[in-house]
């Protein structure tokens, strides 16, 4: 009697799918994976972010106080203590991510271009990582990627003009330090619409 040789054939598929996931989760790469595949979803171009047609409510009466952020402190990645409202007079490209956020992954590179074309005299970016497990994970992250916008960590819960329910969340502030437009989840940011906001909010 002959024995039948076994073959990956006879292996199921299902059973092939549940390795290659369960290597990926062990491995840490399935995080990548399903941002790369969210990524593509970007490139269509139907995820957008919703904008105002105007800074709205830019004639309100403000205080340091009441500006989005105010006694909100941050580290960059040297550790370096970082005030947000000295941030305050630009406009500001505030993002909230993590490094174990697909969504996040998947708009980055986008993120990455428009930051790369605007003025950062005028124009500043905050990715603001909520990572637990602090700024070696996400530098070697960055330094992979190779991104070279400006990350910041936490310092101090965040303020409640930045609270969502999701990640990844993204706030747009004026020079007068009011939140003029959120977007949460992933969306495509490199567009002339986000440019064109962007730069009119300099103008106000």
């Amino acid at each position: 009697m002959n024995k039948r040789k076994f073959s990956l054939k006879d292996i199921p598929g299902w059973v092939i799918t549940l390795a290659i996931i369960g290597i990926l989760y062990i491995t840490g790469y399935h995080t990548e994976v399903i941002g790369q595949a969210q990524r593509v979803v970007l490139a269509t171009g139907l995820i957008k972010p919703s904008l105002p047609h105007q800074a709205e409510g830019e004639k309100a009466s403000l205080t340091e106080k009441n500006m989005a952020g105010a006694g909100f402190q941050m580290t960059d990645l040297n550790g370096t203590p970082v005030n947000f409202e000295n941030l305050h007079g630009k406009v500001i490209f505030l993002n909230i991510w993590a490094t174990w956020c697909p969504p996040c992954i998947a708009e980055m590179p986008n993120i990455q271009s428009l930051y790369k074309k605007v003025d950062p005299e005028k124009i500043v970016f905050v990715m603001l990582s909520i990572d637990e497990k602090g700024s070696e994970k996400v530098n070697r992250f960055i330094e992979r990627k190779g991104y070279t916008f400006p990350v910041y960590l936490p310092a101090n819960p965040l303020p409640a003009a930045f609270a969502s329910n999701v990640v990844p969340a993204t706030f747009i502030i004026s020079p007068k330090g009011q939140v003029v437009a959120k977007h949460e989840g992933m969306a495509n940011y490199d567009s002339k619409e986000m440019k064109d906001f962007l730069n009119g909010l300099t103008e106000n």
